[in-house]
């Protein structure tokens, strides 16, 4: 990847981040409960992919959805020592990043996040050619 190329799958990164976010503002607006919480869990993880693509430009899309899942995940893990949840009562910060209690539905919502970011990045790299295989070498 020639350093153009880097800096453009850097603007895409940056633009799918702005997306996201506002995606999330926008599902809060018009849902709640659990299709909000969700639908929030799933792209949290899409904007942490997004955030390791920014990071990682060269990076296939397959490492940049198993980055942020490893991420959330690990977030999300991280509720169980209550770390997460006694920062969140100090900042608001830290509550949007870190959350404040495990929930186990939401390792599957955050399996889901990837997967969509995955599909996304692959779709955004191939430049819509089909994948090359063996035979159509």
């Amino acid at each position: 990847m020639s350093g153009r190329s880097a800096g453009r799958a850097r603007g895409v990164a940056a633009g799918a981040a702005v997306l996201t976010v506002a995606a999330g503002l926008g599902v809060r607006t018009v849902a709640d409960g659990l299709v909000a919480k969700y639908a929030g869990d799933a792209l949290y993880t899409v904007l942490v992919c997004a955030l390791v693509a920014l990071c990682a430009p060269r990076a296939r899309p397959l490492v940049v959805a198993g980055a942020g899942l490893a991420v959330s995940w690990a977030v999300e893990l991280l509720q169980l020592t209550g770390v997460p949840a006694e920062l969140s009562g100090r900042s608001t910060v830290a509550r949007l990043v870190l959350g404040s209690t495990f929930n186990a539905p939401d390792l599957l919502w955050y399996a889901v996040g990837a997967a969509a970011a995955w599909a996304a990045h692959r779709a955004a790299t191939s430049g819509g050619r089909a994948p090359r295989t063996a035979a159509s070498r």
